[in-house]
């Protein structure tokens, strides 16, 4: 179970973010990047970061803790940019924080040397959870005291959002051709044989059961929040057996070729083309 705090202050809107996330502090004197119930998203955007945030710290990746912060929306009231005081009033109960990372920077892979064990988890991570926004253009990476930490899960498991095709859809392959760390000459296979034996049914149960009752209720096809949190367990436990061969890395075809700048491109023998 996430711990649940109650936001005291919001400081600042994160504009980066196309839900507006925003920093806030709360009664436990932390302060959080909060992404709220009431953005556009909706509520499956938080479950994503709440069922992946959680799968890769389990997993041993770093990713920010996560808090469920309740909010009076009445903190809204003072708050002079009318598109903020909106979503806040439309985001009263409880919403989600990740811990705020002082002086972290966004991942620059110029600037940044990531190693292929390292790189080769983050892609397979990606691949199980089908993580579309880790790409060079939007890494969704920062770097915080010399080591690489992920963030941003909101865009993954896009099969959550049309139940009856999400098997289908779960077992398409991952194309990682354009993926931020692809030209790290990421040990893929290595990855595979770490991470997938760790992706079981009760891991899976456990991480699912972090998600707030009220984000898992009135999905359509389910008759409980339990039943919708088995169903994501159960898709994400088939995809990680087979996970390694699901995954595309190399040169798209060459009527499709990557938009990638020629620095972070990856040559058909696998090494990057830096």
């Amino acid at each position: 179970m996430l711990t649940e705090v109650t936001a005291t202050r919001y400081v600042t809107p994160l504009r980066e973010g196309g839900s507006l996330p925003g920093i806030v502090e709360a009664d436990d004197l932390g302060t959080y990047v909060m992404k709220f119930t009431g953005a556009g998203q909706g509520r499956k955007t938080l479950v994503a970061e709440v069922i992946c945030g959680q799968l890769g710290r389990r997993l041993g990746l770093r990713v920010p803790d996560l808090v469920q912060i309740q909010l009076d929306p009445v903190i809204g009231l003072g708050e002079p940019d009318q598109e903020v005081q909106e979503l806040l009033k439309a985001s009263g109960g409880l919403n989600l924080g990740m811990d705020y990372l002082p002086g972290s920077l966004g991942f620059d892979p110029l600037a940044f040397e990531v190693s292929p064990g390292e790189a080769g988890r983050v892609i397979w991570f990606d691949a199980l959870v089908g993580n579309v926004d880790r790409s060079w253009r939007n890494p969704n990476l920062l770097v915080w005291h010399g080591r690489l930490w992920l963030i941003d899960h909101g865009a993954t498991m896009i099969w959550h959002h049309n139940w009856p095709a999400a098997r289908g859809a779960a077992e398409k392959p991952y194309d990682a051709s354009d993926h931020v760390l692809a030209s790290f000459a990421p040990d893929l296979e290595a990855a595979a044989a770490e991470l997938a034996p760790l992706v079981t049914g009760e891991l899976l149960a456990e991480v699912a059961a972090d998600v707030p009752d009220e984000w898992l209720v009135e999905e359509p096809g389910f008759d409980s929040p339990d039943a919708l949190r088995r169903a994501y367990a159960e898709t994400l436990a088939e995809r990680a057996a087979t996970t390694l061969s699901r995954i595309a890395l190399g040169p798209r075809r060459a009527e499709e070729p990557s938009q990638a700048p020629d620095w972070l491109r990856v040559r058909v023998d696998g090494k990057a083309a830096r």
